[in-house]
């Protein structure tokens, strides 16, 4: 396997064999980044196999799948985050080696270390074209809002902050309050990371945002809220989740009004961040209260669709119903096919980097759980699916939080806080 040298960290390669990472380790290569998703094509090797070659001979392995037109900040994040772990130079391929060169050089370009104007020289002087990653500069240039993720790794989750690049106002959405089921101890290094990013980038927060009333972590909306003084919202049908949650926990003086927000959505209603407009659209399905923030051209769907591999959200949470998120997605994929989804959870399946963002188009076209199949056919899909899985490990940790807008139970004499877990509740 010939490959190209880039520089003397990094040199790409079209798809290796099995015999090849031999090769690469005899050549002074410490690791490899698989570039290429699974199932390309008949006989290639695919991830699992890759990674079994990569250590038998002794190398470190990432898998970074990606299509060269649904190229996304995640990805190249990935790739760079794959280098930086390397103990040594990387060779990293697809089934040409114009995806892994592109990956290194969109993000030489973001962190300012290429011009946009030189990528394509820069591919051609290594014999590949990369016009695929002037494309995915000159939309990126194009698009508003400005959309920084964080990934929780504990609970997989993806908060936001949604900026307006021209007034440099901003939202977060679905921010998370650490909590630490085993130990009972909570944090705020999630949230914090989200306001020194808020610090570092000179923007003001006017909105704190959660899509739904969380079953897998605890809300930091009220913990942002007294940091900024911004006003807390969420969709108007979260009186319904905390009357159905009131009678599981049996928690007579608990306010089912839902005026532990400064704001309740519903679906139609509109506000600015900034000079951007945003509307609200009711997705329900996951839960009764679940909505979409559609803000410029990106759409923040949390659990309705997931990246395309990871199909979508479950619907066996008391008040769920996959009849109801058929309905809710198909309203999703209507927007505009070029609208950015961004969705609150990704899973990683068979190990490959976190991801987050995707498109109407994306999700029509390779989204297994929506692409060629009817409403009757996804609800039996996803019901199948739900059976098999367990209820989330904090859900009743959570949602007497979550219910409250991310408060915490109140101290009692003794000065400390306890939860209450309701047992054979479901």
């Amino acid at each position: 396997m010939t490959s190209v040298k880039v520089n003397e960290l990094l040199s790409v390669a079209g798809q290796p064999d099995a015999a090849a990472f031999a090769a690469f380790a005899a050549d002074g290569f410490a690791a490899v980044i698989n570039a290429r998703p699974d199932g390309e094509e008949p006989g290639q090797p695919g991830n699992t196999a890759e990674k079994a070659s990569a250590a038998a001979a002794g190398l470190s392995y990432s898998f970074v799948p990606v299509k060269g037109s649904e190229i996304t900040e995640a990805d190249i994040f990935a790739f760079q985050a794959a280098m930086a772990e390397a103990k040594g130079p990387v060779v990293a391929h697809c089934k040409s080696g114009t995806r892994a060169l592109t990956l290194y050089a969109l993000g030489e370009v973001l962190d300012g270390r290429m011009k946009p104007g030189d990528v394509e020289a820069f591919g051609k002087n290594l014999g590949f074209d990369l016009a695929g990653a002037r494309r995915f500069l000159e939309k990126r240039a194009g698009q508003a809002p400005d959309v920084k993720a964080f990934f929780e790794p504990r609970t997989c989750s993806v908060q936001y902050v949604v900026s307006d690049p021209k007034t440099k106002r901003c939202a977060i959405i679905d921010p998370v309050l650490d909590f630490d089921e085993m130990s009972g101890a909570t944090g705020t290094a999630n949230a914090d990371a989200i306001l020194a990013h808020v610090e570092s980038e000179g923007l003001t927060v006017e909105w704190i945002l959660d899509t739904h009333p969380h079953a897998d972590h605890f809300s930091a909306a009220h913990y942002l809220h007294e940091k900024t003084g911004a006003p807390t919202a969420i969709g108007a049908h979260v009186t319904d989740v905390q009357t159905l949650w009131k009678e599981i926990y049996n928690w007579p003086a608990l306010k089912t009004d839902g005026s532990q927000w400064d704001r309740l959505f519903a679906d139609g209603d509109t506000f600015e961040i900034g000079a951007l407009k945003a509307r609200v659209m009711f997705s329900p399905g996951h839960t009764l209260a679940s909505i979409t923030y559609v803000i410029g051209d990106a759409a923040f769907v949390h659990d309705t669709v997931f990246t395309p591999d990871s199909g979508t959200a479950r619907t066996d949470f008391p008040g769920g119903s996959a009849a109801a998120l058929w309905q809710s997605i198909q309203a999703i994929l209507s927007l505009p096919e070029e609208t950015r989804l961004f969705s609150g959870h990704d899973y990683q399946p068979g190990g490959r980097h976190p991801r987050w963002e995707s498109t109407v188009a994306a999700q029509k076209h390779a989204n297994p759980h929506i692409a060629g199949i009817d409403e009757a056919a996804f609800v039996a899909l996803r019901q199948a699916r739900d059976r098999t899985l367990p209820k989330p490990k904090l859900m009743l940790h959570a949602l007497q939080v979550n219910i409250r807008g991310g408060r915490l139970p109140d101290p009692e004499e003794n000065g400390r806080r306890y939860l209450k877990i309701p047992l054979d509740a479901l």
